[in-house]
């Protein structure tokens, strides 16, 4: 089953371009996972109807991140992307940081 991966940000436009950097080094890796970037202003519906297994902010929104842990963390790790990392795109390094979320997470 694909782990999922869910960026968020202002509007989803730039987080898109990350997130399909992250999807091809998946991809390039056949690694089972999902990347996909989606409007902050649809976290609230999306993470309750497709239940990621990562949950990153972009940097633009990183003031929300104590209220998405409040409402998620539980159950779902969360963090703000490195600002570096998303200037460059670097989709590798944060496929990595999430991958990494994701196993300290189930290693609970």
């Amino acid at each position: 089953m694909n782990k999922k991966i869910y960026l968020f940000c202002s509007a989803g436009m730039s987080t898109s371009l990350l997130a399909s950097k992250m999807q091809n080094v998946a991809n390039q890796h056949n690694l089972p996972i999902e990347v996909e970037a989606f409007p902050y202003a649809d976290i609230d519906k999306i993470v309750e109807q497709k239940n990621p297994d990562c949950i990153l902010l972009g940097p633009q929104v990183k003031f929300m991140l104590k209220e998405v842990q409040e409402k998620f963390d539980a159950k779902t790790p969360v963090d703000v992307i490195n600002s570096l990392d998303y200037g460059a795109m670097n989709g590798e390094k944060v496929l990595k940081t999430a991958i990494k979320m994701i196993k300290a997470r189930q290693a609970k």
